[in-house]
């Protein structure tokens, strides 16, 4: 009862910040104005602000919050850590190599889908990387191995990111800043279609492996001896949880903080059950990104600041507060 509960409160919570995220930003619009778009009416120009610029951007940040939190909450589980998050392995700095590699060459105006492609295929190969230099250490796929890997290939793309930085431009320099820090401004009907097909599908699929998780949370040697098939299962759950988090920084950049807080907070108000802890993750991560993103378009409007400042400042004093009540 107390999951219905708080499956239901994040749900109205997920619908107010959808219809706040259409009411508000640059263009003060009234909600009959916003409703009556809804329903098929309004003006030309209400229409164009509401379906085509608000509502891509909105349908956005509930696909890359979701993907994002409950990636969180999976990696927390396999590696039953709660400070575990999306970025673990490597793959924002993949993600972010790929994006400053085309800036730099000066392929992001020539065509829309190069820059979140490049940075997909960062990301993709980061993945790669990781897990070839864990399974080729250890075929059991061991936790500590995984993770020495994540945090040296990391280091590379790191290293690759400073040496392209250093020989570009300052506008360059600028633009890759900026998309590093997160934003969902390009958002279109097409990026929300594509980010649609990797994140739906993989979302489903990690919730299916809830039962899986919760008897490896008892120990891999218990869940073997209970039916489960422990390898294939963490190498599945690691892969998609990896390429949910890169179909999200892929178009919406390095967004921070979304996939630590969110499957935390999640977990200290429902407990450790991923049959619930793994939706609840997604739509809690959905609301929070939407009000987030919300909130860098208004709080210094007309200018629009990063969403990853944003979720920083929300998330810094929440993840202080979160680890205070956990260690009381």
């Amino acid at each position: 009862m107390k999951g219905w509960g708080a499956g239901a409160a994040l749900l109205a919570a997920l619908v107010l910040a959808l219809l706040l995220s259409l009411r508000f930003g640059a263009e003060g619009l009234g909600t009959a104005r916003v409703l009556g778009v809804l329903t098929g009416e309004g003006s030309a120009t209400d229409r164009f602000i509401v379906l085509d610029l608000r509502l891509p951007r909105a349908l956005l940040a509930v696909l890359v919050g979701g993907g994002l939190a409950l990636s969180g909450a999976v990696f927390q589980a396999l590696l039953r850590n709660p400070l575990a998050e999306p970025y673990i392995l490597g793959i924002s700095g993949g993600a972010a190599a790929g994006a400053v590699l085309v800036l730099a060459l000066g392929l992001a105006g020539s065509a829309s889908w190069f820059l979140p492609g490049a940075a997909f295929g960062g990301a993709l190969l980061a993945i790669a990387l990781v897990f070839g230099v864990a399974v080729s250490a250890d075929r059991r796929l061991d936790v500590r191995v995984l993770l020495l890997s994540g945090v040296v290939v990391g280091a590379f793309f790191s290293a690759c990111i400073a040496l392209i930085l250093s020989l570009a431009e300052a506008a360059t320099v600028r633009s890759a800043v900026l998309w590093m820090m997160g934003s969902l401004a390009g958002a279109t009907w097409r990026s929300v279609g594509i980010v649609a097909v990797y994140t739906l599908p993989a979302a489903l699929l990690l919730i299916a492996l809830a039962r899986p998780l919760n008897l490896m949370a008892i120990g891999e040697e218990t869940a073997g001896y209970l039916g489960t098939d422990v390898e294939p299962v963490k190498r599945l759950a690691y892969g998609v949880a990896s390429f949910v988090a890169a179909a999200g920084v892929a178009f919406a950049g390095v967004i921070g903080f979304v996939g630590l807080i969110i499957p935390h907070a999640i977990r200290l108000v429902i407990g450790s059950d991923h049959r619930l802890l793994l939706p609840l993750s997604f739509l809690a991560g959905a609301a929070f990104l939407t009000l987030a993103d919300l909130a860098a378009r208004v709080a210094l409007r007309p200018v629009e600041v990063p969403i990853g400042v944003i979720t920083a400042f929300i998330g810094v004093p929440f993840f202080l507060l979160l680890l205070r009540r956990s260690l009381r």
